[in-house]
C-alpha cells in the first residue's frame, strides 16, 4: 500500500499543518489533497474521511480511523474520557489512540454508547467532530447557545430546518454582540450577513466550493460556522483569531484579504484555473459589499468574468446601502434607482432601530418585506448590460429566499450576480443606528450591554483628529485647498472639512488610483488637493503618484494615516511600506511628525509647498509633545548627551523610543545626540556634519528597512564621503502577525532596551560600514 505525502508543512501556533495526498493502490481509491491540522481541545475537527470501522470484542468499542489529527500525544488535542460529539449528538467517549499508517496521524478509539458504525453515527467526510472535556458540553452550550454548540462544520447546518436556522441566527448574533465589543472589531458589517452566511454554507460545500469575501471584515459569522466559535475570546489577539480571513486558521479561508475590491479578480482566476483543470463541479463564489463595488478593480474583474459565459462564477452583492463612508461616490446607484427600493431601505433602518434583541423580531419584520422587494423595478441595471445573469433583489435576512436564489445561481452554469439587500447592524440597535458602531473599523474595544452600545466615554486626542483640525484651518485660510479620499471620509478625518466645505470635498469610493489621478487633475486646475488615505493603501496608488502627480510636479499632498505597525488589525493592515515605496518618487517630499504639534506644522508646510508632498502619521492617541532643544538646518535636536558617541536619527513615531534609548545609554556612559529630521525625504544636508562628529549613526523607523529612511541616510552619507558607521533599526522584510502594537514592537526588537543593547554591542566591536539589525559584524 503506497501512501506518498506531498510535503508542504508550516507551523501555526505550535501546531502542524500538512497538505497530504494519499493513494490507496490496493483498494483503487484516491483521496483528494486536503489540509490536516492539529487543534486544541474543544475546537472542531473536520473529519476528512474514515477507515473501515472495527468493533472490539464485546461490541462496546468502535475503532474509527481519522485523518486530520497530527501529533496527538502531548499536544493537548484530547484526553482519555473526553466526550465525543458529532453535531448535536454525544456519541461516546475517548478510550485512547494509536498510530495510523499515514505519517504522523492517529486512530482514535471511541467507546460508543450504544455501539454503532461510523456511518451510523454520522462520521462521514466533512462531518464536524468535537472532543470536549468530560462534563464540558453543558458549559459550552451556555457559552455559545444550544444550537450553536452543535455546529462544528458547515455540513452540520444541513441537519437544521429553517426554523432551527432562524434560531441559530439569533445565537450567532448574540455571540457577536457579546464577544466583538470586548475585543474591538467590526460589529455592524458582521451582524448584517448572518443569514447570508448561513445560506451560503447551506447551498455551497466549502472548502470544495470556494467562497471569497470582499472585504474580509464581514467574515465573523463565516468563522463561527466553520468551527471557530469557541475561539472568539481570542479575536484580534496574538495567537488568536484574525479579524479577517486567515489561511492559517482554516481551510475555509481561501485568501487573507483586508483590502476592498479584490475578491472578484481572485474569483476570475480561480474559475479559469478550474476550467483548465477540468474541475467543472467546483463553484467559485465571491461576496462583495456595495462599498467595495466602488473600486475600479472590481469593475475590471466584472468585465472579465462576464466575458466567459461558460465559466461559472457566482457574485453575491451584499447591498446594505451603507459603505464604510455613507457619502462614497460612484456606488452602483442605478441598482437603487426606484422609489420602492429607497422605501425598502428606509424601512430596514426603522426595523433595525426597533430591534433591541439579536435575531427574533427582525426576521419576522423582514418577512413582511418580501412582497415589497418583488415590486422593486431595477431598470437598466449595469450587470445585465455587461452580460451577467441577474438574480434579485433578494431579502438578505430571509434564509429561504437566499437559498432559492443561490441554488438558482449555482445551477445557471455561467456568470451570475445575486443581489441581496441587507441591513447593516441587523438585530442590534446601536450597531444599526450609531455611526461609530455601524461603520466600526476595529480601532479599539468598546462596550455593548443590554442592547445599548457605547464608545469610550472620555474623548481622546488622536492623530487623525489633529489632522482634521488642521485641514479645516487650512481650508478657512485658503480657498484652493480641497479634500479627496477613497471611500474613507470619516476614518481619515475628513468629516469636519466636508461639513464646513461640502463643495470642496470629493469621496471617490474605494478607488485609490482614481483618487490620486483625479487629484492631479484638480491640481492642474489651480487647486491644492489633500488626498487622505491609509498608509497601507498608498501601495495601490504608486503608479499614479509617480507618473500622474510627481512627473508633472503638481502640488498634491498625500496624508497617510495608520502608518507604521497598526497591531491587531492583521498583516495587510500595517502601514510599513509607504516610506520605502515613496522614496522612489522623484521630487516628492515626505514628512514624519513626531507629535501632534509637529503634525500641524508639517501639514501646513506641505500645503504651502508648490510640489508633491506626503505627510504620514500613526494610528491611535497622540502622546505629549516633544519639544526641541536646538535646531540644525531643518533638523530638530531633541537631546544632547555629555559625549558625541552616537547620533540617533528618530523618524516620526519613534522619537520617544529614541529618547528612552539615549537615557539607557547614558547610564552606560555612552553619550547620544537625538535628532528628528522632520522631513525624511530628501535627506537634510545638515545631517552630514552631524554624522561626522559622532562615532556611530543610528536610524530608528517604524517602516521596512529595505528602501526606508535608514537606507536613504546611508546613501546620503556615502555620497558625501562620510565613513561613520551606521546601524539601521526598523522592520525586516516580513509580514507581521496580528497582536497588540507594543507586543509586535517587542518581537521586532524595536524597544529602547533592545536598541540600546545592540548599540553598545556595536560600539564595543568598533566596526565600520553600514550595519543592519541581525547582520554579522
Amino acid at each position: 500500500m503506497a501512501h506518498p505525502e506531498n510535503g508542504r508543512k508550516k507551523s501555526v501556533d505550535g501546531t502542524v499543518v500538512k497538505v497530504l495526498k494519499h493513494h490507496r493502490d490496493d483498494r483503487g481509491m484516491v483521496l483528494e489533497e486536503h489540509t490536516s491540522r492539529c487543534v486544541q481541545r474543544g475546537e472542531v475537527h473536520e473529519l476528512v474521511t474514515t477507515d473501515e470501522v472495527d468493533t472490539a470484542p464485546g461490541g462496546t468499542v468502535d475503532r474509527v480511523g481519522f485523518l486530520g489529527f497530527a501529533e496527538i500525544a502531548g499536544a493537548g488535542v484530547l484526553d482519555r474520557g473526553d466526550e465525543v460529539w458529532v453535531g448535536r449528538e454525544r456519541i461516546g467517549t475517548v478510550l485512547g489512540w494509536d498510530a495510523c499508517h499515514f505519517p504522523n496521524h492517529y486512530n482514535i478509539l471511541i467507546a460508543c454508547d450504544p455501539p454503532r458504525t461510523g456511518p451510523e453515527i454520522g462520521l462521514e467526510p466533512g462531518a464536524g467532530i468535537r472532543f470536549v472535556p468530560a462534563a464540558g458540553h453543558r458549559a459550552r452550550e451556555e457559552e455559545l447557545g444550544s444550537l450553536l454548540a452543535t455546529v462544528g462544520s458547515p455540513r452540520d447546518l444541513r441537519r437544521l430546518d429553517h426554523e432551527g436556522l432562524r434560531a441559530l441566527a439569533g445565537e450567532i448574533r448574540d455571540l457577536l454582540v457579546r464577544k466583538v465589543p470586548e475585543k474591538g472589531g467590526h460589529l455592524g458589517s458582521n451582524l448584517g450577513v448572518v443569514e447570508l452566511s448561513l445560506a451560503l454554507h447551506r447551498v455551497f460545500e466549502s472548502p470544495r466550493d470556494q467562497i471569497l469575501w470582499d472585504i474580509g471584515h464581514q467574515t465573523y459569522a463565516h468563522k463561527i460556522l466553520t468551527g471557530r466559535a469557541d475561539r472568539f475570546d481570542s479575536l484580534r489577539r496574538a495567537g488568536g483569531l484574525s479579524g479577517y480571513p486567515s489561511q492559517a486558521e482554516s481551510v475555509h479561508d481561501l485568501v487573507e484579504n483586508s483590502h476592498a475590491s479584490t475578491a472578484l479578480s481572485y474569483a476570475d482566476g480561480l474559475a479559469k484555473a478550474h476550467q483548465l483543470n477540468g474541475e467543472r463541479e467546483r463553484a467559485v463564489v465571491a461576496v462583495i459589499g456595495d462599498g467595495a463595488l466602488t473600486g475600479g478593480m472590481a469593475w475590471e474583474a466584472v468585465n472579465s468574468i462576464a466575458a466567459a459565459q461558460d465559466r461559472p462564477v457566482v457574485i453575491v452583492l451584499n447591498d446594505n446601502g451603507r459603505s464604510a463612508a455613507p457619502g462614497a461616490a460612484g456606488r452602483a446607484t442605478r441598482l437603487r434607482g426606484s422609489p420602492a427600493y429607497e422605501r425598502f431601505l428606509e424601512w430596514g433602518r426603522v426595523v433595525a432601530k426597533r430591534t433591541p434583541v439579536p435575531g427574533g423580531t427582525l426576521y419576522e419584520g423582514l418577512q413582511g418585506a418580501r412582497q415589497g422587494l418583488r415590486e422593486v423595478a431595477v431598470a437598466q441595471n449595469p450587470f445585465e448590460g455587461l452580460g451577467l445573469k441577474y438574480v434579485g433583489p433578494v431579502d438578505g435576512h430571509d434564509i429561504e429566499a437566499l437559498e432559492q436564489a443561490l441554488e438558482q445561481a449555482r445551477r445557471h452554469g455561467g456568470p451570475v450576480l445575486v443581489h441581496t439587500v441587507t441591513v447593516k447592524g441587523a438585530g442590534h440597535t446601536p450597531a444599526g443606528t450609531d455611526d461609530e458602531l455601524e461603520r466600526y473599523r476595529a480601532r479599539g474595544s468598546y462596550t455593548s450591554r443590554a442592547g445599548r452600545g457605547t464608545v469610550p466615554a472620555t474623548p481622546v486626542r488622536t492623530w487623525t483628529s489633529v489632522f482634521s483640525e488642521e485641514l479645516v484651518s487650512a481650508g478657512r485660510q485658503r480657498r484652493d485647498v480641497v479634500a479627496v479620499t477613497a471611500g474613507l471620509l470619516e476614518q481619515t478625518g475628513l468629516t469636519a472639512f466636508s461639513r464646513a466645505f461640502p463643495e470642496r470635498t470629493f469621496d471617490m469610493g474605494v478607488a485609490e488610483q482614481h483618487a490620486v489621478t483625479s487629484a492631479a487633475g484638480l491640481a492642474l486646475g489651480g487647486l491644492h488637493p489633500v488626498v487622505a488615505m491609509n498608509a497601507m493603501s498608498v501601495n495601490r496608488a504608486f503608479d499614479q503618484a509617480l507618473l500622474d502627480v510627481a512627473l508633472h510636479r503638481l502640488p498634491v499632498t498625500l496624508v497617510l494615516d495608520r502608518a507604521g505597525v497598526t497591531g491587531d488589525d492583521g498583516a495587510s493592515r500595517n502601514g510599513v511600506w509607504d516610506m520605502s515605496i515613496l522614496q522612489m518618487v522623484p521630487g516628492l517630499r515626505i514628512a514624519a511628525p513626531r507629535d501632534g504639534r509637529r503634525l500641524g506644522e508639517l501639514f501646513q508646510e506641505a500645503v504651502a509647498t508648490d510640489g508633491p508632498t506626503a505627510v504620514r502619521f500613526p494610528d491611535g492617541v497622540v502622546d505629549a509633545d516633544i519639544d526641541a532643544v536646538d535646531t540644525v538646518g531643518g533638523i530638530d535636536v531633541l537631546h544632547r548627551g555629555e559625549g558625541q558617541d552616537v547620533l540617533v536619527v528618530a523618524v516620526g513615531s519613534m522619537a520617544q523610543t529614541a529618547l528612552d534609548t539615549a537615557a539607557l545609554l547614558a547610564g552606560e556612559g555612552v553619550g547620544c545626540t537625538v535628532v528628528d529630521p522632520r522631513w525624511v525625504k530628501p535627506v537634510d544636508p545638515a545631517l552630514v556634519p552631524l554624522a561626522t562628529g559622532h562615532r556611530l549613526v543610528v536610524t530608528i523607523e517604524e517602516n521596512e528597512l529595505t528602501g526606508g529612511v535608514g537606507s536613504a541616510v546611508a546613501q546620503a552619507l556615502r555620497a558625501a564621503g562620510v565613513d561613520t558607521p551606521l546601524r539601521k533599526f526598523g522592520i525586516a522584510q516580513e509580514f507581521l502577525e496580528h497582536a497588540e502594537r507594543a507586543e509586535i514592537l517587542r518581537k521586532l526588537s524595536l524597544t529602547s532596551s533592545d536598541i540600546a543593547l545592540h548599540i553598545t554591542a556595536t560600539l564595543d566591536r568598533r566596526t565600520g560600514g553600514v550595519l543592519t539589525v541581525g547582520e554579522a559584524a
